[in-house]
């Protein structure tokens, strides 16, 4: 009997970052996806999934499986393992749980997919050994690149390595581990439906243009070097709107680069980290719009529990927010849940491992 286990994720710094190729940090958190299952003495794989009351059959094959509906997740990843040349001979039966909130912006799909390839590669006819950044990048090619859907790299990523971690995807994706001394966090779905279609197009699409438009009149514009005390000289070509959002990006660039800096020298504080937080979550409610008034309601009741600040995790428009509370934790819980959210206490936690 084989076990695979892996961590949902929050996004301290870089949220709605990553798709513009700036650099994130995550952290994998203490609520899993577990599966467990083993070989089967036919073709049959049979996927048990009793947190949502389904079930899923299939067969094993010897070349690439054809999608059978959106988001054939299981059926991807098991295609990009034949295209890694791994084979698979016997059945195999699995159950898969998990309490990470589904659909709520703590990467539940992602971390579903690191486990079945995880599962997969353990259990070819030739097991496999991937690296923890491999399972990731495994993982992404599964969900993102073979339906052809939006998102980065960092959901798989922080999902398969664990811990926090930095990330940078231009020019090319590496990851490095931190090792930031925490506490505990605390987790809240918010219970509303992501509107994820509205929130891409300021956060993502709206910005995409607007580099186009300054790079009309200065080419060599990169949000990677440039300095942000030199933004004023763009206002002339901009409309406000768009200097907003430029302003707005280029200072949730440099927050993470201070967190980035802190967590490196073992300078960050317990408060520190709260208000850089809550700066972080102003700009992306307040430039991007991706907040709710629940989740502002959840937010501020956290805050008059005594968190010390906290942010929207995810694309927004609903789902999950996080603050972060060191000091009494299970209050902060009570008064997020009296205001309608749904809390977790959570501590920041290992990536993707086998039993």
């Amino acid at each position: 009997m084989l076990t695979i286990s892996t961590p949902g994720r929050i996004c301290l710094f870089g949220e709605h970052q990553d798709y513009l190729g700036l650099p994130v940090i995550a952290a994998a958190i203490s609520r899993r996806v577990e599966m467990t299952g083993e070989h089967r003495t036919d073709k049959q794989i049979i996927i048990h999934l009793p947190d949502i009351e389904s079930e899923l059959r299939m067969e094993v094959s010897e070349n690439r499986m054809a999608y059978e509906q959106k988001r054939d997740y299981f059926r991807s990843g098991y295609n990009v393992l034949i295209d890694k040349g791994l084979t698979f001979s016997k059945g195999l039966e699995c159950t898969v749980r998990g309490n990470i909130p589904i659909n709520s912006g703590t990467s539940s799909s992602s971390a579903l997919l690191v486990t079945w390839i995880h599962f997969l590669a353990k259990i070819a006819d030739i097991p496999r050994e991937f690296s923890a950044k491999e399972l990731g990048e495994m993982a992404f090619q599964a969900e993102v690149v073979e339906f052809g859907e939006p998102g980065g790299m960092m959901d798989h990523l922080s999902t398969a390595i664990g811990k926090a971690v930095y990330l940078e995807f231009d020019p090319k994706t590496t990851a490095e581990a931190l090792q930031p001394n925490l506490g505990t966090f605390v987790l809240a779905d918010s219970c509303e439906p992501k509107d994820t279609i509205g929130v891409l197009k300021r956060a993502k699409f709206d910005r995409l243009a607007l580099i186009d438009k300054i790079r009309l009149h200065l080419p060599t514009f990169s949000l990677h070097d440039f300095n942000s005390t030199e933004k004023e000289s763009l206002k002339a070509i901009l409309s406000e709107d768009d200097y907003t959002l430029l302003v707005g990006t280029l200072r949730n660039r440099d927050i993470l680069r201070e967190a980035l800096q802190l967590f490196k020298t073992n300078q960050m504080t317990d408060e520190i980290l709260g208000n850089l937080l809550t700066e972080h979550h102003s700009i992306l409610r307040d430039v991007l719009q991706i907040s709710t008034t629940k989740i502002e309601k959840m937010l501020a009741a956290a805050t008059d529990a005594g968190a010390l600040g906290g942010k929207i995790n995810g694309s927004g428009g609903g789902g999950c927010m996080f603050v972060y509370a060191p000091n009494n934790p299970q209050k902060v819980v009570d008064a997020i849940n009296h205001v309608g959210g749904k809390s977790y206490i959570i501590e920041i936690d290992k990536g993707t491992y086998f039993s």
